[in-house]
């Protein structure tokens, strides 16, 4: 596969699912018992907002460099902006940490977390990078086999994150049946998915699926920066949130019409919630 998270690091993307991500982690972490999370699809761990890609995509600019300063910014927020300042020390914006970092340094001493890549390359940068942390594992695997054969965790309870690259044709397909998989193991699981808003067909498909799959707590958030039928091309993304809603409604409720807000790139950005039921 060609794609480098690197061009996109710190968007509009990026800001809706790492908001999501440590909203609902911030959640996960007000019960003392353990918790075990698994990233299905780690990438590196962390993007250089100064570097080539970055600067040549200039994505982050519409992103996270919009809103890292916003004064305004809703409560729900505060978490998601603590991970990206953690990742910038001096201050300013010139780093933007991946999922597996910011969870990696959220744990508590009781937590556990298994990130895996699988590319080779990229597991082993992302190794380094979760070097420190002693709760933190990285393992160069298939993702999706990864949210089969890890579940259920000792801990019985776990978040498992699951942000494909959305490269191959397969890919929702794929997405559905190892999410269908990992559910059917492990039901009490917290499940969170990004997926892309380009192909309408593909996420209908998945959502019909989730519905048909019996999964009684399924909502999805999604962000359109811009008008979806005013042009081709992935208009926003959407998070697909499992035995979540408890926790997100609220925060989302709050941190979605401010993203819609502040990384518009266009007339008609909006945000909605829907709850995803069966016939």
């Amino acid at each position: 596969m060609n794609y480098l998270h690197g061009f996109h690091a710190g968007n509009h993307a990026d800001v809706l699912k790492h908001a999501g991500l440590m909203a609902l982690l911030a959640y996960l972490k007000t019960k003392e018992k353990p918790l075990f999370v698994l990233d299905s699809h780690g990438g590196r761990g962390g993007y250089d907002l100064s570097g080539d890609q970055s600067q040549r995509s200039g994505e982050y600019r519409h992103g996270i460099a919009r809103i890292i300063e916003a004064s305004d910014a809703p409560a729900a927020l505060q978490p998601y902006f603590a991970a990206v300042r953690a990742d910038n020390p001096g201050g300013g914006l010139s780093r933007y940490p991946g999922s597996p970092l910011m969870i990696a340094r959220a744990l508590r001493p009781q937590d556990r977390l298994i990130a895996c890549d699988l590319h080779s390359d990229e597991a082993a940068h992302l190794a380094d990078v979760l070097r420190p942390y002693r709760k933190a594992r990285v393992e160069a695997r298939d993702g999706y086999g990864a949210v089969k054969a890890l579940l259920p965790p000792p801990e019985r309870r776990g978040l498992i994150l699951i942000d494909p690259p959305f490269e191959k044709k397969t890919e929702f397909a794929d997405l559905a049946t190892a999410l269908r998989a990992g559910w059917k193991r492990f039901p009490a699981g917290v499940y969170l998915v990004w997926y892309p808003l380009k192909d309408r067909e593909a996420v209908s498909g998945l959502m019909r699926d989730i519905a048909e799959a019996g999964i009684a707590d399924a909502v999805t958030y999604e962000l359109f920066v811009r008008d979806p039928d005013a042009a081709p091309g992935m208009a926003g993304s959407g998070l697909l949130a499992i035995n979540a809603s408890f926790a997100l409604d609220p925060a989302m409720a709050a941190i979605g019409p401010f993203l819609a807000e502040r990384l518009a790139q266009g007339a008609g950005a909006f945000f909605k919630a829907t709850r995803i039921t069966g016939e």
